[in-house]
Formats: C-alpha cells, structure tokens, sequence
C-alpha cells in the first residue's frame, strides 16, 4: 500500500476522484475502492469524502462539506462510512457502520455524517472487530457523500461465486429499487449464476430461485458480467460489487470490495484437478506453518507412496491437500479410492469421492494417467514377515517396537553444534535413516489395525460394529492414552494445591512455572517424557508443552473439577478393559458356534488386536521426538536472524539458508505471518477442492435432517445428554465434567480434554481415527463428520448424542 504525504493527511475534504488504494489510511476502504474503479474508467456517481482528518479533529469541517455538497448541485445524496479498516482484503465489515439514504439539505448532511462516524465504535462493528482481532485503536471513519442514482433494477454482483467458491462463475443478487434493500434482505431477489454464456443459469439449490419482479432487460447480465470481468481484473481478485441499472438503461457502479469469504485456489496447472484435504488425518485444520508445510508433505507423500500410490501434496491456504487427479482418472485408482477415503479420511470426504468419480469431467483416460509408485516385491515381502511375526507373538513385538521408539529417541538428540550453518546441517540431514527401526516400528502397527478391522468382516450376520468396537475397548499399550492417564494422576496428586491451579489462569501458571515459581507437582517428570507433543504436533512450527506448558495446566484444571470417585478417568479405563474381555469371551462362544472357521480366525484376530491395537499411536509418538530436535535448531537458528526467533518457521529450509547468507527476509515472514492469522480465524475447511476453487461438497444435495437434528456417523456407541462446549483451542479450554466436546477436528494434543468429556462430537474425521478411537477407550459416545457443527451448536446449548444412530439433537 501506498504512503500519503503530509499535505494529503491534513485534507479534511477530498473529491472521490482523487481517491485511491494508497489512501485507505485518509479515505477509507469505501472510498479507496470507488477512487480506484473511477481511475479505471467505470462509471461511479460523482461524490466527495470527509477524511479521517476530519474524524480525528472530532469536528464536521461544515464549510469544506457545504462546499462539495454545493459543487455535487445540492440535492440527494447517498452518506456512507468508509472505514479505514473495511472493505480489504481480510475483513468487508459488510452492513457494520452506518449507511444513511436520500438525505437533503446541508443540515442533514451534517447529521448523517456524524451518525457515520459513530457507527465506528457500534455494538455491531466492536464485535465484528473483536471476532476478526483487530485492535479498535487503529480505526478510523471516513465517510462518503455521493449523488443519489434512482435504479429500476438494483443488487449485487459477485465476481466469483460465494456459494461454492467456483471462480468461473458470477452470482448475482437482483431486485426492483434500491441495490441496499436487497442487500439488507428487504425485499426479494432473483438469484442468478452468470456463466458468460447468453443466458443466466438458476441460482444454487436452496436459495431464492425462480425469478421475481421486473424481467431482466436484453442483454443486462452481459453488461453486468463484462464489467465484473475489468473490476476483478484491476483489483487482482474477486470482488463484491454493488450496482444499479437507472431508467436511461445505465449500469452505476456504487461498491467494489475483495470477497474475503473464499478459500483461496489451488495451484493454476492449466486443467481441472480435485484435491482432498489431508490434514484432517492428523487431526489438523488449522493452517500449517511454512516450515511445517515442508516437513509434512514429505511425510504424508512417503505414507500414501507406501500404499503403492503417488500423490503430489500441495499447499492451498495453508492446509495440506492431495492431488488425486490422476488416480480419479484412471481405472484401477477409481477403484480404490472411495475406500481410501471411507477407511483413512471419512465419509464426508467419501461422498465427495463418489462424486467427483460420477463428473463426467473426471471420467477415466489413461492417456492423461501417470503410473503410480508400485511397491516393490521385497517391500512385500517384509511387511508380509512382519505382520504374521507381530501377529504371531505380540510381545515380542512391541518389545521391539518399544525399542525402536527408545532408539529413536536417543538418535534424535542433536550433536554438539556451534554455527547456524552447522544447525542447518543437521536438519537438512536429520528425516534420513532409520530404516530397520522402521520395521519394527511399523509391522505391528499394521499387524493391530489388521487384527482391528478384519474381525467385522469376517463376522458379518453374527455380531455388530459396536460388539467389535465393545471387544476393543480399554485396550493397553496407547502412548496417548498413558500420556492421559498419566497427566490425570498428575492432577490427582496435585489436589493439595487444587485453589492455586482452579483459580489462576493456565498461561499464568505456565509462566510461572517456567520462571520456577510454582510449588513442585512432578510436571517436569510429565515433560521429560511427553513434552515433545501439543495440539496440531505434526507441525514443527507449533511450539510444543515443554515450551509453554499451557493446555497442560488447563488440563489439569479440567481434572481437578471431577470429584465424583465413579467418573475417574482411570476407573473408567479399567472398567472398560474388563468389560471388554467379558464382551470377547460372549462373543468367542458365539461366534465359533455360528462360524466355526471363520469364527477361530475372528477370534484369534480380536484378542491379538487386544495386545496389539493400542501401538497405533506409537509411530507418530516416535517421530515427534525428531520433530522436536529439528524445531530446537530451527529456533536457535531464528535467534540470530530475527528478533522473535519462531519467525523462522515461516520460511523454507534453501530460505532459510538465504537469511543466512545475508538476504533480508523480514518482510516476507511478515507477509506469511498474516496470512497465517487470518487463515487460522476459517472456521471452514473445504473436504475436497477443484482447480477452479469450487468447494466439491458445497455442490452435493443439501441434507434432509429435520429441525433440531444433525447427523454424522457414530463412531463410539453411547447416549449421553448433556450441555455442550464447542472448542476452537485446546490451549486453555475449560471443559466441566459431564459437558459434550463439540469441535472442528481433534488430534492426540486434544485427548486429555476427553478424559471430563461426556461425549465428543467433531465435523471431520474418520472411525479409525485416533479422536474415536481414544473416545471408545474411555467409553464416551462420539459422533464424527457433522457438517458445520461447531457453527450450528453454541456452548451452554443442552444436546443429545447418540452414537448408535450418528445423530446429535439440538434441546427445544
């Protein structure tokens, strides 16, 4: 943005000619934006704007206003704010501040521009401010007065559709009169999607529909997509434009601001490609940090490559997305991709799977197909070794499995390092080796998910999903689940100190217990073996519990509030263990009296899942303590090039290696820092994306649940009523016993919130994932992949989950 001189700031009254993007910090966003559709040539009603100046002398220059008004011919004029932090990029502060119509005389003109610079500090734009974080200090109102312009037909024009994020669609919002009533919902409006073609199409189900009012005139959409097509362009993005048409047939353009709504585009490759959002595997869908970005996609490529399947993972608001393209569009990938996406992602991402394969735009052509990265016999060898040794005796398989994980501890702990070059070094180096630990590591992994799922197959028409998931309960040997365990023991010897911990806030008490000025409750012991790990952990640029022990004392907090001797987590724990093997010996007799082969290979399969099952965590658990060593020497290397030595995170490694080399580089970390924040306030994560930026869900029929019903999949059974909390951070969530987690997504940082929780729902994931899965340990119902639950349910509001039917019901 543009500098103004000083001359310019001490303007109290300026032509809205003379306005521009360099002006926002004088004229506003409003007036920014008419300036600049102005300079190109669109055709704005002439007006003028009373600047910030003016605001912050605190006094209506009415001579200079009296002036303009009378050079604009008198008459009545539209007034409206023009904030300095509206209509940009991040935030539209649509329908906030004040707008006053049809006013006449000066004495009223002076009036509605006080009534627009109060509307700065209203109900409706502090909370708007305090919903986006932006400090209220630093706005400013500015206020535009222009000529009236008396429309026949008036709305709003989106340049990109809003509904589903398509770019190469324009939506508009049409009714007779004024363009503000159809903005305000004062009338009703034709909602039509512009193609370019000759004719709109209509509109998206659900909204307004059949056309109503006055008939478009000939040619009106054409005109008012040409238009739309030079304003996205001299802007650089999509925009919202408001508009009328008067009686001589002439298009006034009265508004154009950025759409601030839109999941960003995926790459531009030249065709129409699908990406599926990966994140959500590791229980993330918030944006991943430069650094991490890098470090991830190494991973979730190298996890997919060893399915024999090669997917290019590409960053898209900073969230991690798999380009499925080539596997949609080839014949034996078709096939294996919706049970990829039920078993590892969910049924939302399945549904949205089953559609794009029925796009005729996706239909297979193996000309356009690259061969995957098909395993290797010897691969296939190993795993085939390693899976039925794991299976064969358990044990001795975690054994080495726990001596894997011990090793790779000890091997992630850095040299002795002196240089920044020489930290480089190390991290560049450190993802390499390891591969007989990967072994031991792996195979009785897949041995207990194996062991987990076959069981419902091979028992179909004797025993339930729940009776499996009954069987699987309480089962030992989970990291994350010790981990919790192990902070509820905490908590529970801490009750001495139990008035300290309830009553000051968690960021307080992290602070001081870093200072070393809290009484010793062994939480250095809890850190030395699980400080490595924190909500969205995956991402080495997330700072991790033994650097800000936050969401552990919230944690604690959240334990230390369940008194009742019956509802401790660790009773639970072994309740459900026991119930479990009573369920396996019911179910044994049963099923190999029904089935007598497949029923022994059933139960076979069910117990050896008992010993194995609860390893499926330990892989992660393992590799964070590498991500941990790599997050040590990237911030040793941020504190000798920048002043907050995190800032580092929000480069790439060869960038990095630039700073080092003398490139300055603190502007671009500022650049990555905001986007970084505005991406971390989306509250919704497109499942799947096509390169023209539709939103693929957004496009299926709309669901057909009924008032106060919401359905996902129940993923652990149980009904428990109860009122609900919807967390957005597990950093310092207050969750009191017998309150039902409602939640985007979760992770293993989550976990120690389900230990107070009465049930968990979330809007993503799927059963194997680890958020159920912890929540069939605990034996608390989970309903999983509710769309947009965390928007239609508010904290305090009494719900009932039922994890049978994968229903969540709203109280009446």
């Amino acid at each position: 943005m543009q500098s103004y001189c000083k001359e310019e700031a001490q303007v109290s009254v300026l032509p809205l000619s003379e306005a521009h993007a360099g002006l926002v910090p004088l004229v506003g966003g409003k007036a920014a934006g008419l300036g600049e559709l102005i300079r190109a040539g669109e055709r704005v009603p002439d007006g003028f704007c009373v600047t910030t100046e003016a605001y912050r002398a605190g006094v209506v220059p009415q001579d200079e206003v009296r002036a303009a008004y009378a050079r604009l011919g008198g008459g009545p004029v539209a007034v409206r704010s023009s904030a300095t932090d509206e209509d940009l990029p991040d935030a539209s502060f649509a329908g906030q501040h004040d707008t006053v119509l049809d006013v006449e005389g000066e004495a009223d003109l002076v009036a509605a521009i006080d009534t627009c610079w109060r509307s700065l500090h209203g109900d409706r734009a502090v909370a708007y401010r305090k919903a986006h974080g932006t400090d209220p200090a630093d706005a400013r109102m500015a206020v535009v007065v222009q000529r009236m312009v008396t429309p026949v037909r008036a709305g709003v024009l989106y340049t990109a559709n809003p509904v589903t994020g398509n770019r190469t669609e324009m939506l508009v919002d049409v009714g007779t009169g004024l363009g503000t009533r159809v903005v305000d919902g004062h009338t009703d409006a034709d909602h039509l999607v512009l193609t370019g073609a000759a004719h709109p199409e209509d509109g998206p189900a659900g909204a307004a529909g059949a056309r109503r009012g006055a008939a478009p005139g000939p040619g009106w959409h054409d005109d008012l997509w040409t238009a739309g097509r030079r304003i996205q362009a001299h802007f650089g993005g999509p925009q919202d434009v408001e508009w009328a048409i008067d009686h001589d047939g002439k298009l006034w353009l009265l508004q154009s601001r950025p759409v601030t709504t839109l999941f960003p585009l995926p790459p531009q490759t030249g065709d129409l490609r699908v990406y599926v959002e990966f994140g959500n595997v590791q229980g993330m869908l918030r944006p991943v940090t430069p650094m991490g970005m890098a470090t991830l996609s190494r991973m979730i490529a190298a996890m997919v490559a060893s399915l024999g399947l090669r997917v290019e993972i590409v960053d898209i608001g900073g969230r991690l997305y798999g380009d499925l393209t080539d596997l949609v569009r080839r014949p034996a990938g078709r096939r294996r991709l919706v049970r990829l996406m039920a078993v590892d992602f969910g049924p939302r991402a399945q549904a949205v799977m089953e559609h794009v394969l029925r796009d005729p735009r996706f239909a297979p052509s193996g000309g356009r197909s690259r061969r995957p990265a098909d395993a290797s016999l010897g691969t296939a060898v190993r795993a085939l070794r390693g899976i039925v040794r794991a299976l064969a005796r358990p044990d001795a398989a975690r054994h080495r499995l726990v001596a894997a994980v011990d090793r790779l501890r000890a091997e992630s702990t850095a040299p002795e390092l002196h240089t920044p070059h020489e930290r480089l070094r190390f991290v560049r180096d450190h993802g390499e080796g390891g591969h007989g630990t990967a072994d031991d590591l792996t195979w009785p992994i897949v041995a207990g998910m194996l062991a987990s799922a076959l069981p419902a197959q091979l028992l179909k028409g004797v025993a339930t999903e729940d009776e499996i998931h009954a069987v699987l309960r309480g089962v030992p040997h989970n990291v994350t689940i010790e981990m919790d365990l192990a902070l509820w023991a905490l908590a529970s010897a801490a009750r001495p100190h139990r008035e300290l911990l309830l009553d000051t806030p968690p960021a307080e008490l992290a602070a001081r217990y870093l200072r070393g000025g809290l009484p010793e409750i062994d939480l250095s012991a809890f850190l030395s073996r699980y400080g490595h790990r924190a909500a969205a952990e995956a991402d080495v640029g997330v700072p991790r519990w033994a650097e800000d022990p936050t969401p552990v004392f919230a944690a604690i907090a959240n334990y230390l509030r369940l008194t009742d001797p019956a509802l401790a987590p660790d009773r639970r724990f072994a309740e459900a263990a026991e119930a479990a093997g009573a369920a396996l010996d019911s179910l044994a007799a049963r099923a190999v009296r029904q089935r007598p082969v497949r029923g022994r290979i059933a139960v076979f399969l069910l117990r050896r899942a008992r010993r194995l099952a609860g390893l499926r965590e330990s892989g992660k658990f393992a590799g964070l303590y590498r991500l941990q060593a790599v997050r040590e020497q990237l911030l040793l290397i941020g504190a000798t090039l920048f002043p907050v030595a995190d800032d580092v995170m929000f480069l790439t490694l060869d960038e990095v290696e630039a700073a080092l080399d003398g490139a300055d580089l603190t502007g671009l970390v500022a650049r990555r820092r905001a986007t970084h924040r505005r991406e971390l306030r989306r509250r919704v994560v497109p499942v799947a994306i096509l390169s023209d930026g539709t939103d693929v869900e957004s496009t299926l029929p709309a669901s057909d649940d009924g008032e106060g019903l919401l359905r996902g999949v129940g993923a652990a059974t149980g009904r428990v009523t109860g009122p609900a909390r919807v967390i957005t951070d597990p950093a310092t969530a207050h969750l009191e016993p017998g309150e039902i987690l409602v939640t985007a997504t979760t992770d293993p940082g989550w976990t120690p919130l389900f230990l107070t929780a009465a049930a968990l729902v979330t809007e993503t994931g799927a059963i194997m994932a680890h958020g159920p899965t912890v929540a069939r340990e605990y034996g608390i119902p989970a309903v999983i992949s509710v769309p947009g639950v965390t928007s239609r349910i508010v904290t305090g509001q009494v719900v009932t989950v039922d994890g049978a039917a994968g229903t969540v019901t709203t109280g009446r």
